[in-house]
């Protein structure tokens, strides 16, 4: 009796030649479902938003005065078509490092800085470069332009670093972001936060503590939470900061 020899594959041998038309059958099949289900898996993701590192605005090179929030943001005197005159932007060394501790970085400083702007709806941030081309003490002379008091705000919305929110990272925001935020903001990022209600226009403030110190480290364990808080809001240029009071903080379902 004839018995029929059924193919077999073995790993070091050659492929049969009757399995060939399976295999690639199969090949084919599996890297096909694999990018259709990456397809499927993207459309029903929420949209990351517009935020993004613009290198095609090429390095940005600004002047401006500094001015400690207490964090330092730039009130820009010489700018480019892309980060025009009286534009206020805050500042961040490369990596999840602020610019608290560059030598130049004090309130009243006028200043050259050097960088990439990250850049989302209306909260532009400038990655400076590093060592000394990145900011350095510039001649002249210029003021801070007066704060203006907004008023206590009650706001709810979300606690993010100013960064990733503004492009390092999309989207930069939600509980899977906490662990990234806090590292930014422990290192200086200034924290921002998104507000379910746009004051004067803005949904993004920057966080400062009572009085404008640093944010409490109270904070950290309500970042990417949806939360409501009461603080102070004042205005530097076009940029608003948030002056947060801990004590009121509640956790919103």
């Amino acid at each position: 009796m004839n018995e029929q020899k059924l193919p077999f594959f073995v790993g070091y041998l050659p492929v049969p030649q009757s399995l060939k038309p399976f295999l690639i059958i199969v090949a084919v099949v599996a890297v096909a479902g694999a990018g259709s289900l990456g397809i499927v898996i993207g459309a029903t993701q929420d949209d990351p938003g517009p935020g993004a590192f613009r290198y095609d605005y090429g390095t940005q090179r600004l002047t401006g005065v500094v001015e400690r929030t207490p964090l330092p943001i730039l009130h820009v005197t010489r700018g480019t078509d892309q980060v025009p005159a009286g534009r206020t932007i805050m500042l961040s060394n490369p990596g999840k490092n602020g610019a608290q501790n560059r030598e130049p970085a004090r309130t009243g400083q006028l200043v050259d800085v050097a960088g990439i702007i990250l850049k989302r709806g209306d909260i532009n941030m400038l990655q400076l470069r590093g060592g000394g081309n990145g900011m350095r003490a510039a001649d002249g002379a210029a003021e801070v332009p007066m704060r203006v008091d907004l008023g206590w705000w009650k706001l709810a919305g979300e606690i993010c670093d100013g960064k990733c929110l503004a492009g390092a990272m999309r989207p930069g925001r939600g509980l899977a972001h906490k662990a990234c935020a806090n590292l930014c903001i422990i290192g200086g990022v200034p924290p921002v936060f998104v507000s379910t209600r746009p004051v004067e226009g803005s949904a993004f403030l920057m966080i400062a503590g009572p009085g404008q110190s640093d944010m409490p480290s109270d904070l950290y364990n309500y970042v990417a939470q949806y939360i409501s808080v009461e603080g102070q809001v004042t205005r530097h240029g076009d940029l608003l900061v948030f002056s947060v009071d801990p004590a009121t903080i509640e956790v919103l379902p």
